[in-house]
């Protein structure tokens, strides 16, 4: 089993004819994700490593019966790009693009939960189910099939941890790379509880960083709800304070936001938090008794 990214979901490519949607459009095909075209405006009736592309969502529909959509469209088309797709009845939308404003990003969210669609993202690597598909930039050779389940909010981080628990022999059942803004489409909250009620899954992995308060409500959720072993991950200890660092999310007031608190937060609610990514694989197995 796995989450949100179920098997051959008819998906399609936003923004496809673009560089980074042409080149990574290829690589989830090689994945095994079931791209079934592409949509750039005016570049309709052409094709890209052989995927059909048409002028518009509706029109890749029609043609396809696609119900997903990965969007690689530059920032300032991002938000036209998204409400179609949901205007057009997709389930699942992962954006891939970064530096869409905040004020948009809260406007789409509302949006897709008023229109029964989910959205992945912005400005994050996408969501990979193991040995089912891919949505987004997660390169392919870091997974293995397994019963982890992994929720991050960062991007390339989320990488060397995935690799760190395949090279340990454990494996994954999902990735969901959230993002790092200060509005996303799917939260941390929501990945953990539906990695508890995933059949498959049999522990879970959160990484976090600094900024926002996600990670202290995430715990609050571990300690009412979770019973699957959680191992956590926070990056930017050694962040000087008094600084903004990286995303829009990585911002620190009242007190909460910081490593310390996170890091707090989570040991309360029984979570092994580990000190370095390498460290993960190892706590897994304590915890799963392996």
């Amino acid at each position: 089993m796995a989450i949100i990214l179920k098997e051959n979901v008819p998906t399609i490519v936003q923004g496809i004819t673009g560089h980074q949607g042409s080149f990574h459009a290829e690589q989830m095909k090689i994945f095994g994700t079931n791209i079934v075209g592409g949509v750039t405006p005016g570049k309709g009736g052409t094709t890209v490593k052989g995927v059909p592309v048409f002028n518009s969502v509706s029109e890749a529909i029609r043609n396809t019966g696609a119900r997903a959509s990965v969007v690689f469209v530059p920032a300032p088309f991002a938000f036209d790009s998204v409400v179609e797709a949901i205007d057009s009845g997709l389930e699942l939308v992962t954006v891939i693009t970064e530096h869409i404003p905040f004020h948009d990003m809260v406007k789409l969210k509302l949006y897709a939960k008023i229109r029964g669609a989910r959205i992945i993202g912005p400005n994050c690597p996408g969501i990979t189910s193991v040995g089912i598909a891919k949505h987004g930039i997660m390169p392919n050779s870091i997974f293995r099939e397994g019963s982890v389940g992994v929720v991050s909010r960062s991007g390339t981080l989320t990488y060397e941890i995935v690799n760190t628990i395949t090279e340990a022999g454990l494996g994954e059942t999902t990735v969901i790379g959230i993002g790092g803004d200060q509005v996303v489409g799917t939260n941390m909250q929501e990945a953990v509880s539906m990695f508890e009620d995933d059949e498959r899954t049999k522990a879970i992995v959160v990484v976090g960083e600094i900024g926002g308060t996600a990670e202290e409500e995430t715990a609050e959720l571990i300690k009412r709800k979770v019973t699957k072993p959680v191992v956590a991950f926070i990056a930017g200890r050694s962040a000087p304070p008094g600084k903004r660092m990286g995303h829009a999310g990585a911002i620190i007031t009242g007190g909460k936001g910081t490593a310390q608190s996170k890091v707090e937060a989570f040991k309360s609610a029984g979570v092994a938090v580990a000190s370095s990514p390498s460290e993960i694989p190892k706590l897994l197995k304590e915890r799963l008794k392996l």
